[in-house]
């Protein structure tokens, strides 16, 4: 039998469908079980994947995520509100393909958190100044609003507007770009993406953070107190459940 939830976007289109979708669901037999899904169904978009990520971070090497979308791009969902004849006959007769996603791991001396797209060190209030480490090793010395460290699920989100590579599906690494980096003649850094391997340590370090927020995702946190924040590519990902063909080129196409 299977145990299922259902996370909606906060609109009524999006709750309109999710209680359409419990209906159908749960007079087919499925369980609906918030504490130990084995199956998390997530209706809205990108946004709201992300929250439910969140959400069931502790349950992510047990729970496979499949999404409809209701707005105008997903990357992340495979079907849309119009194909939702298809998309219950999909999770009601077939077997899954899994796709597992692999998560930034995101360390500091206060708390350790978890990213799917990227995680960022950001300061509006004043230039920041941030030492970039690769595996114990100096790298540059960052000047600037901050720095955005992404996974290939994340390249084509925030890393895509900083001017970063977008990364084929199914390839395992993390890209750093510079957020408004400040480069003159007394002081330069790479000022061009960076992508490095999955195995790799990078550090940032700053003797004040005070003003800076490290954003994760939908969410952030205060960097106050912080001297030190360490980035590895976790053992965790996101299982997707894949019922049909994929196209990641057709998605890339949507976005342009």
């Amino acid at each position: 039998m299977q145990k299922f939830i259902t996370v909606a976007k906060k609109n009524e289109k999006s709750k309109k469908l999710e209680k359409k979708i419990l209906d159908e669901l749960l007079q087919y037999g499925w369980t609906e079980n918030r504490e130990e899904p084995d199956t998390v169904i997530f209706i809205g978009g990108d946004g709201t994947l992300l929250y439910a990520v969140q959400k069931y971070l502790d349950r992510l090497d047990h729970v496979n995520f499949v999404g409809i979308h209701t707005g105008t791009l997903g990357f992340f969902t495979d079907y849309t509100e119009d194909e939702y004849d298809v998309f219950i006959n999909d999770i009601k007769t077939k077997e899954p393909k899994i796709f597992c996603s692999r998560l930034l791991q995101i360390n500091t001396n206060q708390a350790e958190y978890y990213a799917l797209n990227e995680m960022r060190i950001e300061n509006v209030k004043r230039t920041q100044v941030i030492d970039v480490l690769v595996d114990n090793e100096q790298f540059e010395t960052c000047w600037g609003s901050g720095v955005c460290l992404s996974t290939q699920a994340g390249s084509t989100a925030y890393n895509r507007s900083l001017g970063g590579a977008v990364i084929d599906s199914g390839i395992s690494l993390m890209q750093m770009a510079e957020i408004t980096a400040i480069q003159h003649s007394k002081h330069r850094s790479l000022g061009n993406p960076y992508i490095l391997k999955p195995d790799r340590i990078v550090e940032f370090v700053s003797d004040d953070f005070s003003d800076a927020l490290l954003c994760f995702d939908h969410r952030h946190e205060s960097l106050e107190g912080v001297y030190k924040v360490t980035c590895t590519t976790s053992n965790h990902g996101v299982r997707f459940a894949r019922y049909r063909e994929y196209s990641y080129l057709k998605r890339l196409k949507n976005l342009y």
